[in-house]
């Protein structure tokens, strides 16, 4: 079970530096996405059973439900807001992103039944869900009492510097496996290296996942080398990595393994414009 924020991403690839007070020609190009809506789409792609639970505008939600071909959307329609946007600048390797929550703002981690926690081997949040500020905590231990995993990408380091590293950590506390970045990774421990990273963070979570770009993955004291690609877009390499990671563990258990396939994952999101699984 994926919950959290769905998203129209407006992707955005300059031809060049941006100039001011006049034209840059740009590749622009309007596609579905929202962290937590991204794992769910490239895990259904993989073939796994999987539901999604997000919030959305009036009217909008046959059409997210339409972008998320093989996942069971349980898409709430608010009455006032629309559903959320974020214009993402791709430059190279790096993007920017220009957000607005619209609907994800009124997300309800009550949204996630009983029902379909019972059924669930991983609920798969990000940090970005702990902005609603309610509920998120009482949902893992839910979760967890269900007999789930739960597992957390942290969404962004400036996310976690906004919120309050100390905050976020005690908001997560119960999760059972994370997904870092290096740069959250930092930020999470105070530290630099990332096998000391990953080891302070293990004192917390049975899992630590840690992603460091082009230099891999480091899960279990081993490096996962990247795949090499020419990249189109990275946005939702991530997201795309979670999936390929969780459905390889819930499988098979070895963490390795799953990351291998993680990585193998986020190799075919990044060679396409969007975050979520091309026909």
């Amino acid at each position: 079970v994926c919950f959290g924020d769905i998203i129209d991403d407006i992707v955005v690839v300059p031809s060049g530096p941006i100039r001011d007070d006049t034209d840059t020609p740009s590749v622009i190009r309007k596609r579905p996405g929202g962290s937590p809506a991204n794992t769910a789409a490239w895990l259904g792609a993989l073939g796994a059973s999987v539901d999604f639970v997000g919030e959305v505008g009036r009217g909008d939600a046959a059409t997210h439900a339409a972008g998320l071909p093989g996942v069971t959307a349980h898409l709430r329609e608010h009455p006032t807001l629309p559903t959320g946007t974020i214009v993402v600048i791709v430059a190279g390797q790096s993007r920017s992103m220009l957000t607005s929550r619209g609907a994800n703002a009124a997300l309800d981690p009550a949204d996630v039944t009983p029902e379909l926690l019972e059924s669930a081997a991983v609920l798969h949040l990000t940090g970005h869900a702990l902005l609603n500020d309610a509920g998120l905590g009482d949902l893992i231990a839910r979760a967890r009492a269900a007999g789930a995993a739960v597992s957390i990408s942290p969404g962004s380091a400036g996310f976690i510097s906004d919120f309050g590293v100390a905050a976020f950590r005690a908001a997560i506390a119960g999760a059972s496996v994370l997904f870092p970045s290096l740069d959250e990774g930092r930020l999470l421990t105070g530290l630099d290296d990332p096998a000391a990273i990953a080891q302070a963070l293990g004192r917390d979570f049975d899992t630590v996942v840690l992603t460091m770009g082009a230099r891999g993955v480091l899960v279990n004291g081993v490096t996962v080398p990247a795949v090499t690609t020419d990249i189109v877009d990275p946005t939702g390499a991530g997201d795309a990595f979670c999936a390929g990671f969780l459905d390889e563990w819930v499988r098979a258990g070895d963490a390795l393994a799953a990351a291998r396939a993680g990585v193998a994952v986020a190799a075919r999101a990044v060679g396409a414009i969007g975050a979520r699984p091309t026909a």
